[in-house]
């Protein structure tokens, strides 16, 4: 299991046989943000999130646990994913 935050929202377990489609849905995003692509870019972001909010389980509040991947916010710009996030995507790796 992996624990993936979804930023000012939660923190998620999401197994690690998931771990391929969401680093596929990082590299078009990561792909989006390089040609300033911005419509692309949120609906990529949008599938993201909704990905781990369909198929990871939310972590209790009280449960204190290091984020291994950490999303941007929902409805983030390129903008501000370039000023956040640096790298070769927004998953590490």
């Amino acid at each position: 299991m992996t624990v993936v935050r979804i930023a000012t929202e939660a923190q998620y377990r999401l197994p690690d046989s998931d771990l391929d489609r969401l680093n596929e849905l990082d590299n078009q995003a990561q792909e989006a943000v390089d040609a300033d692509d911005e419509s692309r870019f949120q609906d990529l972001l949008a599938q993201m999130v909704e990905f781990v909010r369909s198929e990871g389980k939310v972590l209790s509040d009280d449960e204190l646990v290091e984020s291994e991947i950490i999303l941007p916010w929902p409805h983030s710009t390129i903008a501000e994913v370039r000023e956040a996030f640096t790298g070769e995507g927004l998953i590490p790796g």
